[in-house]
């Protein structure tokens, strides 16, 4: 598939509409049942490159209804976690997720174990219609012969990702020309049409505007009273306003975890992101998240 040419501008209309959180109770209408032993655990996790520690030591338990937020300077390990959750990376440990072993798995199993993920740059057909990549995304768990039969209208999951993520208006057009928010919830409503119950997203608001960052955390939100969500993130603004608990990295390790307000007062936060000497790499990424912490609450 050719690469969608660089010259074609990314297309907004003016009535794609905003996000439907009402049609996001058709998406999420299996009975909580389903997912009573779901919370995602991981254990000692290692993940070392040529002798390089990625990953060093990690445990870290996220639940049902608990919308985690990992953050870290560039190279604490937020990414290799997801990596190794989903596969791509090595590991050594132990991560289970619905009772399930996860590490050692490749991917398609973990896609079928429930687990999905987005990336920093989305990953989606340009070429295809919004309309084709979800009705994709909604046939990945389908035998390869009914994948053959011609499809007879949208199948309601489809038709509900749509309102949920609001892009019903632009359905028909190529996702190639969508703007880079429209992309990010098109790869959300993929992973909510193939019933992923873990969501891993990886920087999911980056380039939205103030309005769109808004509507994607309470989609978040929402999404994440059913299912387990961890974001990884770099908007500190989007973090407290929207993290339910956060876990802060560094060089591979655990370095505080809590809510927004307790990760801002821990002192290690402090002086790892806002100190000198050796810690002064990481004030470019967190010292936001610890800044408030020497004067004010969180709201």
């Amino acid at each position: 598939m050719s690469p969608h040419p660089e010259s074609v501008e990314p297309v907004v209309p003016d009535d794609a509409g905003g996000l439907d959180p009402e049609a996001l109770e058709q998406v999420l209408a299996a009975p909580g049942e389903r997912f009573r032993h779901d919370y995602l655990e991981i254990r000692d996790l290692r993940v070392v490159f040529d002798g390089f520690v990625a990953v060093d030591g990690v445990d870290l338990t996220v639940t049902r209804g608990d919308l985690r937020f990992l953050i870290g300077p560039n190279g604490a390990g937020k990414t290799t976690i997801v990596d190794a959750i989903t596969g791509l990376a090595p590991g050594t440990g132990s991560v289970q997720f619905g009772r399930v072993d996860l590490l050692g798995k490749p991917s398609h199993r973990i896609v079928r174990a429930g687990v999905g993920r987005t990336f920093q740059t989305a990953s989606v057909f340009d070429e295809l219609t919004v309309l084709q990549n979800l009705d994709i995304a909604a046939g990945a768990g389908r035998q390869p012969l009914t994948m053959l039969r011609r499809r007879r209208g949208i199948p309601p999951e489809v038709e509900a990702a749509l309102e949920t993520v609001g892009l019903t208006k632009v359905r028909d057009l190529p996702a190639g020309v969508l703007a880079h928010g429209q992309k990010q919830w098109l790869e959300i409503g993929m992973l909510l049409v193939q019933d992923a119950r873990l969501l891993l997203l990886d920087e999911p608001v980056a380039g939205m505007s103030q309005a769109e960052r808004e509507e994607t955390g309470l989609l978040l939100q929402r999404i994440g009273e059913q299912r387990t969500v961890v974001v990884v993130e770099h908007d500190m603004e989007f973090l407290r306003a929207f993290a339910a608990s956060v876990t802060v990295l560094h060089q591979g390790k655990v370095l505080s975890e809590g809510t927004v307000a307790q990760v801002q007062a821990d002192p290690r936060v402090v002086e790892v992101y806002l100190g000198s000497g050796t810690h002064g790499r990481g004030r470019g990424t967190a010292a936001a998240a610890a800044a408030p912490a020497a004067s004010t609450e969180v709201e």
